[in-house]
C-alpha cells in the first residue's frame, strides 16, 4: 500500500496548490448585468508563489510559465461571449439591424448627386451637330447637380423607418436572449467546476481518513484490543476510496475542459475560478418577480416586437396599392463647351449664350394591374402577422407557467440547503463520535467506515444543493433580469 499511499498523498499536494483561490473583488452582471447578483465583493487573497508560477525543465534549460490566469463568474461570462458563435452571430444581426434603421431613418430625405458627362459624336462633315440628331454637337459637356426625391405613401408615412426601427429592437431582444442562454450555460460549467473540485478535496480527505483508520485499527490490533478483521475491513475501505479519488479527479478534468470550450479561443487549461458558491443571492417576493418579468422576459419581448415588424409589414404591403410620385431636379451645364457663356455650334448667329440651367421631371406611378401579385403579399404579410400575434399569446401563457416554475424551484432548492447543512454537521458528528466509540471498544470497524462514507455523501450532496440553488437563481434571472 505503502506507493498507492505515496502517489496519492502527491495528487493530494498538487491538489491543493491547485485549489488555492485568489477571492475576486466585486462581480458584474448576467450579460453584463446579471452576474452582480451572482458574484458578490469578496476580500482579495493572495496565492503562494508556487501556485503563480511554474518552471519547466526542458533540453537543460529552465522555462518559467506564466501565472495561472484567474477568472471571476463575469470574467468568464465575458470571455464566453466573445468566442461563442451562437452569441456573436446575434449580436451583428442586432448590429446589421441597427445600421439598416440609420439606413432608413434619412431614406425620405431628397438626394444630391453630381453628374459629369461628355459625348463625342461622329462628325459628317456637313452639319455642325454631327450625325446623330440627339445630340446638340460633336462634343457635349453635361455638368450636373441632380436632386431626387421619392414622395410614396410609405415615405410619407415614415413606415420603412417604424419597421426597421421594431426589427432592430426584436435584433437586440434576441441577441439579449442568446446573451442569457449563453450565461445559463457557463454559470453551470462555472460552479460545475468549483464542486468538481470540491468533491475531489472531499475524495482526498476521505482517503486521509481511510488511512488513519488502518493505522488505528493496526495500533489496537498489536494491542490485543481489536481483531485483524478491522485492518482489512478498513483497507478495503482505503482500496475504495482511492477508487473515488480517481474518478473525482477524472470528473475535475472533465469539468476543467468543458469550460475551457467555453472561455479561450484558443483552447487553454492554465486557469484557476473563484469559488464563491456559497453566497448565493436571495430572491426577491414572487409579485415582485412578476412585475420584473413582465417588462425584462426576452421570449416575451421578442414575440412583441415579432407582432410589431409584422403590423409594419401589413401596412407596407397595404401602401403598395397606392399611388407614388417621383421628383428629380437636373441643375447645370449642357452645352458643347465647359463654361457659364458657350456658343451653341448649330445657331451660332447670337454668339455665346448662357449655358447655365435646369429641368424637372415628375413622374407618378398609379398601380394598375399586376396579376395579383400586390394582393397576394398583402395576404402573406396579414397570415405573419396573425401568427404573431398567436405566438405572443402563447408566449404570455408560457411567462407566468416558467415564471411559477423557475420561482418555485428557487425556493425548493434554498429550503433544501438548510437540510443539507444540517446533514453535513450531523455526519460530521457521527463521525466522530463513531471513531471515539471505536476508539473506547464500544463501535465496531463498519460504524465507523459507514459514518466516513455518509460524511463524504452529506458533503457531496451540500455541493450539489448549493449548486442547484445557483443554477436555479440564474434560470429565474433569465426571466426577470437581475435582482
Amino acid at each position: 500500500m505503502a506507493p498507492a499511499t505515496e502517489r496519492i498523498g502527491e495528487e493530494a499536494e498538487l491538489d491543493q496548490r491547485q485549489n488555492t483561490r485568489n477571492i475576486a473583488g466585486p462581480g458584474g452582471g448576467l450579460l453584463l448585468c446579471l452576474i452582480t447578483s451572482l458574484s458578490p465583493t469578496l476580500a482579495q487573497v493572495s496565492a503562494p508563489p508556487d501556485f503563480l508560477a511554474a518552471s519547466v525543465q526542458s533540453n537543460g534549460t529552465t522555462q518559467i510559465l506564466s501565472p495561472l490566469l484567474t477568472l471571476t463568474l463575469q470574467d468568464a461570462l465575458e470571455r464566453a461571449q466573445r468566442v461563442d458563435p451562437q452569441f456573436q452571430s446575434a449580436a451583428s444581426d442586432a448590429k446589421l439591424a441597427h445600421e439598416d434603421r440609420l439606413q432608413s431613418r434619412v431614406a425620405p430625405f431628397p438626394t444630391l448627386d453630381l453628374s459629369s458627362q461628355y459625348l463625342n459624336t461622329q462628325g459628317n462633315g456637313l452639319i455642325p451637330t454631327g450625325g446623330f440628331i440627339t445630340n446638340d454637337g460633336v462634343h457635349v459637356y453635361r455638368e450636373w447637380s441632380v436632386v431626387r426625391q421619392d414622395l410614396s405613401p410609405a415615405t410619407l408615412t415614415r413606415t420603412e423607418y417604424k419597421r426597421a426601427t421594431a426589427t432592430e429592437a426584436l435584433s437586440q431582444n434576441k441577441a439579449e436572449k442568446a446573451g442569457l442562454a449563453l450565461a445559463v450555460t457557463v454559470v453551470k460549467t462555472y460552479y460545475g467546476l468549483a464542486v468538481a473540485q470540491r468533491k475531489y478535496a472531499t475524495a482526498q480527505q476521505a482517503l486521509d481518513q481511510a488511512n488513519r483508520f488502518i493505522a488505528l485499527g493496526q495500533s489496537l490490533e498489536h494491542s490485543g484490543r481489536k481483531p485483524h478483521s478491522d485492518v482489512v475491513k478498513f483497507q478495503l475501505h482505503q482500496t475504495k476510496q482511492e477508487d473515488s479519488l480517481r474518478d473525482a479527479n477524472l470528473a475535475m478534468e472533465n469539468a476543467r475542459l468543458d469550460l475551457a470550450v467555453l472561455l479561450f479561443r484558443d483552447f487553454d487549461e492554465r486557469f484557476e475560478i473563484v469559488d464563491d458558491l456559497r453566497l448565493a443571492p436571495p430572491v426577491p417576493s414572487f409579485p415582485e418577480v412578476l412585475v420584473m418579468a413582465e417588462t425584462k422576459d426576452p421570449d416575451l419581448r421578442v414575440a412583441l416586437d415579432t407582432a410589431r415588424v409584422a403590423s409594419w409589414n401589413v401596412s407596407m404591403a397595404r401602401q403598395a396599392f397606392l399611388p407614388s410620385v417621383k421628383v428629380t431636379l437636373d441643375y447645370g451645364i449642357e452645352s458643347n463647351c465647359v463654361g457659364l457663356r458657350c456658343v451653341d455650334v448649330g445657331y451660332s448667329a447670337p454668339g455665346p449664350a448662357p449655358t447655365l440651367g435646369y429641368f424637372m421631371t415628375a413622374v407618378l406611378n398609379v398601380p394598375v394591374w399586376d396579376w395579383g401579385v400586390k394582393r397576394s403579399k398583402l395576404r402573406q404579410a396579414e397570415i405573419k402577422h396573425d401568427q404573431a400575434n398567436l405566438e405572443l399569446s402563447a408566449a404570455q401563457r408560457q411567462l407566468v407557467k416558467n415564471l411559477h416554475a423557475a420561482y418555485n424551484e428557487t425556493q425548493t432548492a434554498f429550503a433544501h440547503l438548510d437540510s443539507l447543512r444540517r446533514a453535513d454537521d450531523l455526519a460530521a458528528e457521527n463521525l466522530r463520535l463513531n471513531i471515539s466509540r471505536y476508539q473506547t471498544d464500544e463501535a465496531v470497524s463498519l460504524e465507523v467506515v459507514d459514518a466516513q462514507n455518509n460524511l463524504t455523501q452529506a458533503r457531496n450532496a451540500l455541493d450539489d444543493g448549493e449548486l442547484r440553488y445557483r443554477v436555479a437563481v440564474v434560470n429565474l434571472q433569465t426571466l426577470t433580469g437581475s435582482f
